[in-house]
């Protein structure tokens, strides 16, 4: 289990909607810092309540 907003708590949160690799990179989330990671999380759950 990760701690709440952790580099590897944002990996969960990715994995479990199916994002594996960067969107645009195309390589494995693991490879990015956390505040990349972050950017990519917040913008698939922007729209989320």
């Amino acid at each position: 289990m990760a701690h709440t907003y952790s580099k590897g708590w944002y990996i969960q949160q990715l994995k479990t909607i199916g994002v594996t690799k960067h969107p645009i990179e195309r390589k494995k989330l693991e490879l990015y810092r956390t505040h990349v990671i972050r950017k990519i999380y917040l913008d698939h759950f922007k729209g989320s309540p």
